[in-house]
């Protein structure tokens, strides 16, 4: 199955995406951004950046659980993973955006 963008409106107003693998599991969540249009945008620089390994940082959280973050080409983070339990459930999740990040279907949520 195919992947999907979940496109949400956060309570404060301000907007973000959820990438989702084709069982609907979230393997990335956005930044927060301020319109619908820069959180589409936001998708858009995933679906362009999801393929390069390059655009990958995997990081270790205060608690000691790996997760990753993807970044622009101006290194700008556009998202990151959940926590994993082990280095190989991060790098999975990393594979997981590359197989699911092209995908053009969005599904728009924010104004429910």
């Amino acid at each position: 199955m195919a992947g999907s963008y979940e496109l949400k409106k956060a309570k404060n107003g301000e907007f973000f995406f959820n990438l989702l693998a084709g069982n609907g599991q979230n393997i990335l969540t956005s930044e927060m951004y301020s319109s619908k249009s820069a959180a589409m945008n936001g998708s858009a620089s995933v679906q362009a950046n999801c393929a390069e390994d390059g655009q990958y940082e995997c990081k270790t959280s205060s608690n000691d659980k790996p997760f990753f973050v993807l970044k622009a080409k101006n290194h700008q983070v556009i998202g990151q993973s959940q926590m994993y339990e082990s280095e190989s459930g991060c790098e999975n999740g990393m594979q997981s955006v590359k197989n699911h990040g092209g995908t053009t279907q969005i599904n728009d949520l924010s104004e429910t």
